[in-house]
C-alpha cells in the first residue's frame, strides 16, 4: 500500500564466504532484499554497504559483475548445452565446462545425452526437466566464478532426486564465495551460517538451523509443518 514500508528495521551482516538464507511467507520481503542488493532499485532509507562502501556509489554494471544469480525460472536459449553454460566468455575450454558441470553434479545427465555438450537446447530449455535446467544454471554460475552467488527460490520446482544433487552442490559452492539464498524448502538451507526469518518486512528471528530449532519459535513451527507435510507425501 502507498506510504507503507516494504522493509522495516532490517539490519544484518554478511561475512566473506558465508551462506545466509532468507525464509518467510510470500510477501515477507525476502526477494526484495536481494533486489536491493543487486540494485534492481535503490533503497529510500538506510544503507547497504559492501566492504564499507555504499552500493549506490558503485556503478551498477561493476556491482553486478561480481554477482552470479540463480533464479527459480532459469533462462536457457535455443542452442546447445555448451553455449548456454559458457555464454559470451572467451578462452573457455571444454574441460573448463566439464569441470564446472562435475562440481555441481550436472555432468551425469549431460553425459547421458546423445550429443553431450553439443546436445540441442530448445527455446527456454523445455526439453529438459526443471531440475536439469537448474543444474545447468548452477554450472553456468560456477564457470564464471562470482564473488557472491544469489539464489532466489532456485530449488522451488525440483524433484527429490535433484534436490539431493543440489544440496551437495550448495555445500561445495560455499567454498567459492558468499551465498545469499531465498528458499521455500527449509531442507535446502540447513547448512547456512545464518538463517533470517522475515515476516511483513521485519526480521523475527535469525541464527543457525539448530539454534532456531532450539528456540522453538516461528522457524521451528515452519520447519515442523514442512517436515510433517513431507512425511505425509512420502507415506
Amino acid at each position: 500500500n502507498p506510504g507503507e514500508w516494504v522493509l522495516k528495521g532490517v539490519s544484518f551482516h554478511v561475512y566473506p564466504k558465508q551462506t545466509v538464507a532468507f525464509v518467510g511467507a510470500t510477501g515477507s520481503g525476502k526477494s526484495t532484499i536481494l533486489s536491493l542488493i543487486c540494485r534492481n532499485y535503490d533503497i529510500q532509507k538506510g544503507q547497504i554497504l559492501i566492504d564499507g562502501i555504499d552500493i549506490r556509489h558503485i556503478k551498477i554494471a561493476s556491482l553486478r559483475s561480481h554477482f552470479g544469480q540463480m533464479l527459480q525460472d532459469v533462462f536457457l536459449f535455443a542452442g546447445d548445452i555448451r553455449s548456454n553454460i559458457v555464454l559470451r566468455s572467451d578462452n573457455v575450454t571444454d574441460e573448463d565446462v566439464w569441470q564446472a558441470c562435475r562440481y555441481v553434479n550436472a555432468d551425469g545427465f549431460i553425459r547421458k545425452q546423445e550429443g553431450g555438450l553439443d546436445e540441442t537446447v530448445r527455446e527456454q530449455g523445455n526439453n529438459f526437466s526443471a531440475g536439469q535446467r537448474q543444474l545447468l544454471s548452477f554450472a553456468r554460475t560456477i564457470l564464471h566464478k562470482p564473488s557472491v552467488m544469489i539464489l532466489d527460490e532456485a530449488t522451488a520446482n525440483i524433484d527429490t532426486e535433484t534436490e539431493v544433487l543440489i544440496q551437495d552442490s550448495l555445500e561445495k559452492m560455499k567454498n567459492i564465495g558468499t551465498m545469499l539464498i531465498v528458499a521455500h524448502r527449509l531442507s535446502t538451507i540447513q547448512h547456512a551460517d545464518n538463517i533470517i526469518l522475515l515476516s511483513h518486512g521485519e526480521i523475527m528471528e535469525q541464527g543457525t538451523h539448530q539454534e532456531l530449532l532450539h528456540r522453538k519459535g516461528r522457524y521451528y513451527q515452519l520447519y515442523t509443518l514442512q517436515f510433517r507435510k513431507q512425511q505425509l507425501q512420502e507415506s
